[in-house]
């Protein structure tokens, strides 16, 4: 594949290593064909891509929740990298220019949410997703072309492995702004795995007096520590955890158990922010103790454009949540990370490492 940029003749890559989930107990590290770029795409080189519990799943089970594989995926929605050819149309960044990526894409035409909350619009498609046939296929791959609309600048002076976290801090920062005012209030994190982690980096950034985690695994709550936990809770102390009388709660468990707990450790008159995605169907809760404490049940889904001030706060350190990173392994490795990501005992955030270390 031949290029032409700023007058310059470039020899452009024709194949990629990618992860390919084909079925449950089935992802492939394979040679893929890297596509010719659009006029609005840019060419970008990935260089870290974080394993996300949706790729675990679409790994173990061959599904995401109701979102089933129905052909081969190319898996990943959390990556960093760099601009290898600018767009044909002179839209986005120049060649050379670290960026991370806004996996999102609201549903065109007329369908019915808010129109300043796209996350929630349906049908949206999201980057290594199998929730549409064709299926979208992700950024676990080396060279990818990217529309420029999806594109996020980082600085130089952030780590591309600390900027491949932006998508799932940006989950975090969306929860807490759901949560309101956060400032001089206890908060409570039920599930510390990797996004009830980044819920305690930007619940602390944001002022919280005291945050409590709870989790079953010490692993987790080591992390949670590191992000900013003033105390921590077995989460099969469930009295303990019923004591906290926070201000403010945040439900990252996505299990029933997690909910029963959030719900018990809410003060009457506050605000559980319902994070982690539970099955689909009914779920035994106690609402009766969430209806007599008048608590608001918020839910949170996804981010909008959170991404542009996650990315300002990482780069100026006012969000430190490198601690959350356990692991990182050579994407031809991906068998081996995907092994360490899905234990929750020995690892909180893994990253897959593209190119050149």
């Amino acid at each position: 594949m031949i290029s032409q940029q700023n007058g310059t003749t470039m020899s452009l890559p024709t194949t990629a290593i990618a992860v390919v989930a084909h079925g449950a107990d089935d992802i492939r590290v394979e040679d893929v064909a890297v596509a010719a770029a659009a006029e609005n795409e840019a060419l970008v080189s990935i260089a870290y891509g974080g394993i996300c519990g949706s790729d675990l799943h679409y790994w173990q089970h061959g599904a995401a929740g109701e979102s089933i594989l129905k052909a081969p995926m190319r898996l990943g929605h959390e990556a960093s990298g760099v601009v290898t050819v600018a767009a044909a149309d002179g839209s986005g960044p120049a060649a050379g220019t670290q960026v991370t990526v806004h996996p999102a894409t609201p549903a065109p035409g007329n369908v019915r949410y808010p129109v300043d909350r796209p996350n929630l619009s349906p049908g949206c498609r999201y980057m290594g997703s199998a929730a549409q046939i064709p299926h979208n296929d992700g950024l676990f791959v080396e060279h990818v072309a990217i529309p420029t609309r999806m594109l996020r600048l980082v600085p130089d002076s952030l780590d591309l492995r600390v900027a491949s976290l932006a998508e799932p801090a940006s989950v975090a920062w969306h929860a807490v702004a759901r949560a309101g005012d956060v400032a001089g209030k206890t908060v409570l994190v039920v599930g510390t795995g990797p996004i009830g982690a980044l819920t305690v980096a930007v619940a602390k950034r944001n002022g919280a007096s005291e945050i409590v985690a709870v989790d079953l695994e010490d692993y987790s709550l080591e992390i949670a520590r590191a992000l900013g936990a003033t105390r921590t809770i077995d989460a099969r102390n469930t009295d303990a955890i019923a004591d906290v009388d926070a201000d403010v709660t945040f439900e990252c468990s996505g299990n029933h158990r997690g909910l029963a707990s959030a719900i018990a450790g809410t003060t009457r008159g506050g605000r559980l922010v319902m994070v982690g995605l539970l099955p689909t169907g009914d779920q035994p809760v106690p609402i009766s103790l969430a209806i007599t404490r008048e608590l608001e049940l918020v839910g949170s889904f996804r981010f909008n454009d959170e991404i542009d001030s996650v990315v300002e706060a990482l780069a100026d350190g006012t969000l430190d949540v490198s601690a959350v990173i356990t692991g990182e392994f050579a994407a031809a490795d991906a068998l081996d990370a995907f092994a360490l990501a899905r234990d929750a005992s020995r690892s909180s955030k893994v990253l897959l490492r593209f190119g050149s270390p």
